[in-house]
C-alpha cells in the first residue's frame, strides 16, 4: 500500500514524453494493491492519463556575438571614446593597468614594461587578437607597441569593451 501511495503521489510535471507516461501507468498498475483504490487514488491517475501538453525542449537564451576577425575600431581611432583617450594620455600606467586587469590580468603587469619593444603591451596585443580571433602578425604588433603604446592600449580597451558580452539569467532565483 505504502509503495503504491508513494507512486500515485509523484507529480506529473516530472513525465517528458508519452513513453515515460506509458511506462509510469504501467508500473504503478503493476503493484499489486492490498485494498481497494479510493477515490483520490483514482481522480489522481486519471489526471496523469490525461495529460496531452508535454514540454519538449525549452527556450534557449539568445546571444549576439560579434565575429568579426578584424579590429572593431583602426590604431589611431582613440577619439571614439574620448574618455578612455584622455585617461591614457593623462596618465598611461594607470590606464594600462586599469585595461590589464579588465582584461583578467594582474593589476601591475604592465608596470614590467621596460626597454624598446614593450613586452607586456606585444603579449598582451598578441594574446587578445588570439582570443577574439583578429587576424594580424606579431611584426604589426611589435611595430605598433613599440611606436604607438597609448595607441595600442586604446585599441585593445575599446575592443574588450565592444566584445564584451554580459550574461543575464532570467528567472534566476536569489537564495532566501
Amino acid at each position: 500500500m505504502r509503495n503504491r501511495q508513494s507512486l500515485l503521489q509523484m507529480p506529473a510535471v516530472t513525465l517528458s514524453n508519452k513513453n515515460a507516461l506509458l511506462l509510469f501507468l504501467r508500473f504503478s498498475s503493476a503493484v499489486t494493491p492490498t485494498s481497494p483504490p479510493t477515490q483520490g487514488e483514482n481522480t489522481h491517475r486519471e489526471a496523469v492519463a490525461m495529460t496531452t501538453k508535454l514540454v519538449i525542449q525549452q527556450p534557449q537564451p539568445v546571444v549576439e556575438t560579434v565575429q568579426s576577425n578584424q579590429w572593431n575600431s583602426g590604431i589611431c581611432d582613440c577619439w571614439e571614446d574620448k574618455a578612455n583617450c584622455c585617461f591614457a594620455f593623462w596618465c598611461l600606467p594607470c590606464f594600462t593597468c586599469k585595461t590589464s586587469q579588465d582584461y583578467g590580468q594582474c593589476l601591475c603587469l604592465p608596470l614590467l614594461d621596460l626597454g624598446i619593444v614593450p613586452p607586456i603591451t606585444l603579449s598582451m596585443r598578441v594574446s587578445m587578437r588570439q582570443q577574439y580571433g583578429i587576424t594580424g602578425t606579431i611584426c604589426n604588433d611589435c611595430l605598433y607597441a613599440t611606436f604607438c603604446r597609448a595607441c595600442t592600449w586604446c585599441q585593445m580597451a575599446r575592443e574588450m569593451k565592444q566584445r564584451f558580452q554580459p550574461i543575464v539569467l532570467i528567472n534566476a532565483r536569489t537564495k532566501e
